[in-house]
Formats: C-alpha cells, sequence, structure tokens
C-alpha cells in the first residue's frame, strides 16, 4: 500500500520514524494486464480519505465526499509522457539516493549510539523507497525532484533502507514517482503514470544487477509505493534473481499467498533462517479496526485470481515467521526520534507483535513516534521504525541460511 501525509515537509515528526507517503494500491476486479494498478487506485482512495480525516481535511471530507477529496488530490490535466531527457541515466551517480561510494548516501546512517560491523562480503540490497511528491502539478515527479520531496526520500533511505546496512550495500534509486493523486482515477493517465513510474524502477533494478558480481546474493525491499513496485519487480525479474535471493521485504502493502505469490516463485517466509522468501507486514494496535482495508481488498484479483482475506500474508519481524508472535522482550529495536527529529536512538524491548488475521498488531502500548497513526490504530507509517533492530537482524539471519544453501 501506499500512505500519504499531507504536511511531510512542515511535520518532521514523521520523518524519521518510519514513513509519511501515500498508501497505493491493488487491482479491482478487471483486465489483467492492469490489475495492479486498478487495484493500486481502489486502495489508496480508501488510505487518502482515512488521512485526511485523521490529520486536516475532515470538515471538507464530511461535506463533500469522494468528490472533494478527488479534486484536492488529482492531479491537473492529462498524462504527457516526459521529454525521454527526464529519464533517469542509472550510469550516473545523480539517477541514485545510494549506492556504493555515493556522496551523501544516507544508506549508512545509524541510530545513536549503534556501531556497524558490516559482512566481509556483503550482499546487495535493492531498496524502493515510498511517495514522497505530493503536489498535484504533474501526474509523475521529476525523478530528481527537491524540496520536501527529495529531502524525504533521503530520510526514507536513511530510516528504512539502513536496516540492511550491516549485511549488504545499499542500491535506491531515484524515478520517477507516481504523484498520489495519480491512484484515486480508474483512467488511461493514472495507468500511465503507474506505468512510467514501475519502468524506472525496472531500469533502475537491471542497472543494479549488472554492477553486481554473479554471485552476489541480493535482498529486495520496499514500503508503500515501493512495495507496489516490488511485488511487480519480483514477478517480471524472477528468471534473473534466480537463487540469488536472501528475500525479499514487501512492507505495507497486502500480499495474497494464493493470488499473488504464486507469480514470483516464492512464499511467505516460515522460519527465521529462511532464505528465498518474502515477508510482508501491515501494522495495527489495538483495538485494531482495519475493516476499511479488507473491504477494499477482499475480492479484487490477482494473477492467480480473487483475493481473499484469509489469503493474507502476515509474516511478523520479530519472529521472522508467517503468523507469528512475540513478547516486547523480542523487539531488538524501535527508533526513538530526538526532539529536533533530526536523528534518533534504538529502544531495545519497546514493542511486542502478533499476527491476526493477515495483520500485524502491536501487542501493549506503542511508545509515541509521532501523530501519523491511521484511523482504525494503524500504524502504517511506522512499519519499519517500529521494528528496526529486529529487521536488520532478520537479515543477518537470512544472509546466512542463503550461505549455507
Amino acid at each position: 500500500m501506499e500512505f500519504l501525509l499531507l504536511r511531510i515537509g512542515k511535520r518532521p515528526e514523521a520523518r524519521l520514524a518510519g514513513g509519511a507517503a501515500a498508501f497505493k494500491q491493488l487491482p479491482k476486479r478487471g483486465a489483467p494486464s492492469r490489475r495492479q494498478p486498478m487495484c493500486a487506485r481502489r486502495f489508496l482512495l480508501l488510505i487518502v480519505f482515512l488521512t485526511l480525516l485523521g490529520v486536516a481535511g475532515a470538515f471538507a471530507i464530511f461535506q463533500f465526499g469522494d468528490k472533494a477529496l478527488t479534486s484536492f488530490a488529482t492531479p491537473v490535466g492529462h498524462f504527457a509522457a516526459p521529454p525521454p531527457s527526464t529519464t533517469p541515466d542509472y550510469a550516473n551517480d545523480a539517477a541514485w539516493l545510494a549506492k556504493p561510494g555515493l556522496a551523501r548516501d544516507a544508506s549508512g546512517w545509524l541510530p545513536a549510539g549503534v556501531v556497524l560491523t558490516k559482512e566481509a562480503s556483503p550482499a546487495a540490497t535493492f531498496f524502493i523507497h515510498p511517495t514522497t511528491y505530493l503536489k498535484r502539478d504533474r501526474w509523475n515527479a521529476p525523478y530528481d525532484a527537491g524540496g520536501d520531496a527529495g529531502a524525504q526520500a533521503q530520510l526514507f533511505v536513511q530510516s528504512q533502507a539502513s536496516a540492511f546496512n550491516a549485511v549488504s550495500d545499499i542500491w535506491a534509486p531515484r524515478y520517477r514517482q507516481a504523484a498520489f493523486g495519480a491512484f484515486l482515477l480508474k483512467s488511461a493517465d493514472a495507468t500511465k503514470a503507474l506505468d512510467l513510474a514501475y519502468g524506472d524502477v525496472l531500469r533502475g533494478f537491471d542497472a543494479f544487477l549488472a554492477a553486481q558480481d554473479a554471485d552476489t546474493p541480493i535482498i529486495l525491499a520496499g514500503h508503500s509505493q515501493g512495495a507496489l513496485h516490488l511485488s511487480r519487480l519480483l514477478v517480471d525479474r524472477k528468471a534473473v534473481l534466480g537463487n540469488r535471493l536472501v528475500a525479499a521485504y514487501v512492507v505495507g502493502w497486502p500480499l495474497s499467498a494464493t493470488a499473488d505469490l504464486p507469480a514470483t516463485g516464492l512464499s511467505a517466509c516460515t522460519a527465521p533462517d529462511e532464505a528465498a522468501c518474502v515477508l510482508s507486514w501491515q501494522s495495527f494496535a489495538e483495538p485494531a479496526n482495519p475493516t476499511l482495508i479488507t473491504d477494499a481488498w477482499v475480492g479484487t484479483l490477482g494473477a492467480g485470481g480473487e483475493r481473499r482475506r484469509a489469503d493474507m500474508i502476515c509474516v511478523n519481524p520479530l519472529t521472522g515467521t508467517k503468523d507469528g508472535a512475540a513478547p516486547a522482550s523480542a523487539n531488538l529495536g524501535t527508533l526513538m526520534p530526538d526532539a529536533k527529529f533530526a536523528n534518533a536512538t534504538l529502544a531495545v524491548g519497546q514493542v511486542g507483535a502478533h499476527c491476526d488475521k493477515g495483520f500485524l498488531i502491536i501487542d501493549g502500548a506503542a511508545p509515541n513516534l509521532g501523530p501519523y497513526v491511521l484511523p482504525g490504530n494503524n500504524y502504517h507509517v511506522y512499519d519499519y521504525a517500529l521494528f528496526w533492530g529486529s529487521i536488520r537482524a532478520d537479515a543477518q539471519r537470512r544472509l546466512a541460511a542463503w550461505r549455507k544453501r
């Protein structure tokens, strides 16, 4: 999915603690070739509604409903293919947010007090950041967008991709992300915007893979819009990944064990030391109310058929297992931002969690990470921040398991 914060550039609370972007997702019943984009639009409409209701604009939503929302968020005009000169050239450093040797590479960030001890022969992680472009002046952001969008993309690399820097070199492409409003309409414009963004991601991945030695293990990770593109990439590059995949972290995006995963050739992780599997979770606190999400997702079509609630995947990042449960004592660290939200410490043992009917439910009182908990106690913004230390350890275990294969 893809989560959206309206004024993220002016609300630094969300910058470090896990995400502020725009939920996008899932197909409706319809043309197989467009299943992902169609469902994405339907799902994001729900999430944008929740965000506007929970953060700002409640009066307009109550008074004018979907029309006000669509008017507020939909990009102006029709999609127009940008000129070739705007296409990111992944042979150049300027097209990357993170890669080995890159100046201002935020993926090397660590919480205060954490010391980096890196693998002698590291894996390579390809990380796809979530939506940061919240304007409606175009259907796709420039890949080198500055301002709030550029700053937030850097912060996502810092607070999310950094979880993998102990085991891997990290590559994170800039891409012409679809503006969040691209998901609100079932239209040719929206489909083209999504496809343009995914095309950049795919080219970035091909450049990333070409730069690796033939025996380098690969980790894939993304969140929200990034997870949407990652779910497509797992299908389209299944053959070239071969037996090199350590794990895929498709976070903040509903996946079906029967309708989505078979096309990837992968399954949900069932053991903490299993390699070549998928982790996916969506975080909620009690009392959790995910009804609006399930109403938007159940019955939509994936490559393998109709999505059902019973088949929604939850892999607990604390246990590394499908449908797992663990107490707070098992949590190796939650990112706790400082007063200026410019850095963070790692708080161990703060949050437990268990899987329940496809969702990850936080046990106990969640720490105060910022104000962006969505209605229904949806902690999507904090999917990575809540479990940063455990995600880090999970990647280490899976790489060790991959090396033993």
